[in-house]
C-alpha cells in the first residue's frame, strides 16, 4: 500500500508570555491507503494538536513545522482557500464531542446538505435525496423522520452518527477521527466502531483514529503509534503491540487495562503523571515514570536522564524510541 498521508519530523509550538511551548516534538508517521492508523496516549499529549496541525485548524498562536503530506501535495503553507476546498472534501474530521461540532439551531439533515451543496454542484433537492441516504448508511433509522429533527432531540450516539454521514458526504480519501467514542457508553461505542468499519470497507477510505483507549486500538486498528508529552515512542503493528509491546510506557499503558479472558490481575497502572510541557524532563521524557530508570544501573540511568532516545527500528515495521530496548534489557 502507498502511503496517502505523511507526516515527516513535525513540530508544534504555541507562543507564550515565557517564550514558546512545544507541544508535539518531531513526530513523523505515516497512513497507507485504506489502512486504519491508530493514535494513543494520556490526555495532553499532543495527539489532537498533530490532528489540528494537519487539518491546518491551529490558531494563529501556533508554529507549525516539517512537513504534513497528503497524496504528495504538500499542506503546510497551502493557501487558506486550497486548503478549505480540500478539507471536507478529500479529508475529513469528525471530534470528540457532535453536540459541539453540530450547529444547535439547524436541523441535523440540513447539515449534512449544506456540506454536500458548499463542495460540489448539485441543487438542494438532490443534496437532500444524499443526506438522507447517508442518515440510512449511518445506522439512523426512519431518516426522513430525523432530517428536521434539531441535534438536542437526538441521543449522543445518533449524534455522532451523524457527524460521522457529514464526513462521508463527499466520499473522502482520509477521515480523522479525534476520540470518536469518548463520550458514549460501551454498547453505542462498539456499535458505532463497527459502523465505521463496515463504512470502511464499503467506501474504502483511511482513519487516523485518535484515542486515549489502547485496548480499543488492538482490535480496530491496523498499525498503531503511542505518543507520549508530543513524542511518538512505539509504532507497530496492532498484532505485533498486543503480543509484543517494547517502550515500558505502552507496556503501562496496556498493564492499565482489565484483560477479557483469563485469571484475574491486579492492574498497576503507571505512577505518576504527564510532565509540564513548558519545562519537559531531559533525556527521555518518561524517565521520572520509568520503572527501569533507576541510579544503580549508571551507566543506562545517565542516558536516560540526559540523552534523549530517537525511533530505531527492532523489527520489521516496528519502531522504538528507548534507551533500554537499545541495550537490550526491555
Amino acid at each position: 500500500m502507498s502511503d496517502l498521508l505523511a507526516l515527516e519530523h513535525v513540530d508544534v509550538g504555541f507562543a507564550t508570555e515565557d517564550g514558546r511551548v512545544s507541544a508535539v516534538s518531531d513526530v513523523s508517521l505515516s497512513v497507507s491507503e485504506g489502512e486504519i492508523f491508530g493514535l494513543v496516549g494520556e490526555s495532553g499529549c499532543g495527539k489532537t494538536t498533530l490532528a489540528m496541525a494537519l487539518m491546518g485548524l491551529l490558531p494563529t498562536t501556533a508554529h507549525v513545522a516539517g512537513s504534513v503530506r497528503f497524496q504528495g501535495l504538500e499542506l503546510l503553507g497551502l493557501p487558506p482557500d486550497e486548503l478549505r476546498k480540500l478539507r471536507g472534501d478529500r479529508i475529513s474530521m469528525i471530534f470528540q464531542d457532535p453536540m459541539t461540532s453540530l450547529d444547535p439551531t439547524f436541523p441535523v439533515g440540513e447539515q449534512v446538505a449544506e456540506t454536500i451543496t458548499a463542495h460540489r454542484d448539485v441543487n438542494d433537492a438532490r443534496a437532500k435525496e444524499r443526506a438522507l441516504e447517508l442518515l440510512g448508511d449511518v445506522g439512523i433509522p426512519e431518516p426522513e423522520r430525523r432530517f428536521g429533527d434539531a441535534p438536542h432531540r437526538l441521543s449522543g450516539g445518533m449524534r455522532q452518527r451523524v457527524v460521522i454521514a457529514i464526513a462521508l458526504s463527499l466520499t473522502p480519501e482520509l477521515i480523522v477521527m479525534d476520540e470518536p467514542t469518548t463520550a458514549l457508553d460501551v454498547v453505542v461505542q462498539r456499535e458505532i466502531l463497527q459502523q465505521i468499519d463496515a463504512l470502511k470497507r464499503e467506501f474504502g477510505f483511511a482513519v487516523l483514529f485518535i484515542t486515549h483507549d489502547v485496548s480499543l486500538l488492538l482490535e480496530f486498528a491496523d498499525r498503531v503509534s503511542i505518543m507520549y508529552a508530543g513524542e511518538i515512542v512505539e509504532t507497530t503493528t496492532a498484532e505485533r503491540l498486543a503480543t509484543s509491546p517494547e517502550h515500558p510506557y505502552t507496556q503501562g499503558l496496556l498493564a492499565s487495562f482489565p484483560p477479557l479472558t483469563g485469571p484475574l490481575t491486579r492492574l498497576t497502572g503507571i505512577p505518576g503523571s504527564p510532565p509540564d510541557l513548558r519545562d519537559p524532563p531531559t533525556g527521555c521524557r518518561f524517565h521520572p515514570r520509568c520503572p527501569h530508570c533507576v541510579p544503580e544501573r549508571i551507566g543506562l540511568f545517565t542516558r536516560q536522564t540526559t540523552e534523549r532516545p530517537v525511533l530505531r527500528e527492532i523489527a520489521p515495521g516496528h519502531e522504538v524510541a528507548c534507551h533500554l530496548v537499545e541495550e537490550g534489557d526491555a
